[in-house]
């Protein structure tokens, strides 16, 4: 099956620098958590007091070591998901390079980049409208922010914030340059990607309700 231009020119964008675009995907991420990070502390009631007795000190180690930790975490996060979806497309019977995979699932993460981002601005201009809490487990465009925060038990609000309108884009991506890569239509790369990456995301949602303490 002959692919479209514009899968073509998907399987095309999927040569890129992979270490430059990694060591500026986790700049991205940290510089923009610690604005973030920052601004929740400063909304701290007594923040100023609060800073200057020391108390906070705890909140700055945590936040640093989160810093630290994440570009750790986008490997992983990379390597389990292409891992995931190479063992998904052997299991149908198809057989992609690891690294075309590799370079999809990193180029797909820009997708969660813009969440982040309207979090950011969100904070900055109305930050009247949120408690501490909220402030800090505000994912945008999630199953979380269209309902009332103070009812959801906790053990949910992390598979609230991961349903959300993004991780929709992000499968779908992932769909696509599948697609774009197998060269075999549409329903191998929604096969490839539900079974490898959908249906293990969903159920590691369930085993975190159920395991939350």
């Amino acid at each position: 099956m002959k692919p479209s231009p514009i899968l073509q020119r998907i399987d095309e964008q999927l040569d890129f620098n992979r270490k430059l675009f990694f060591f500026v995907l986790a700049i991205f991420y940290v510089v923009i958590r610690f604005v973030t990070n920052d601004l929740i502390l400063q909304n701290i009631p007594g923040y100023e007091s609060l800073e200057q007795d020391g108390t906070l000190t705890y909140f700055h180690i945590f936040n640093t070591l989160n810093y630290l930790w994440t570009p750790f975490s986008l490997l992983w996060k990379f390597l389990l998901t292409t891992f995931l979806l190479w063992m998904g497309s052997f299991a149908w019977g198809y057989k992609i390079s690891f690294g075309r995979i590799w370079s999809l699932v990193m180029l797909a993460e820009v997708i969660f980049v813009i969440p982040e981002i309207l979090k950011l601005f969100a904070l900055i201009l109305f930050p009247e409208h949120w408690t501490i809490a909220e402030m800090r487990d505000l994912y945008p465009l999630s199953i979380l922010s269209l309902i009332d925060y103070e009812q959801v038990p906790k053990a949910y609000i992390y598979p609230l914030q991961a349903l959300n309108l993004f991780e929709l884009m992000y499968i779908f991506s992932l769909a696509t340059g599948i697609a774009a890569i197998l060269k075999k239509g549409w329903k191998p790369a929604f096969l490839i990607v539900g079974t490898g990456y959908v249906l293990l995301f969903l159920g590691w949602l369930v085993f975190y309700i159920l395991a939350y303490r």
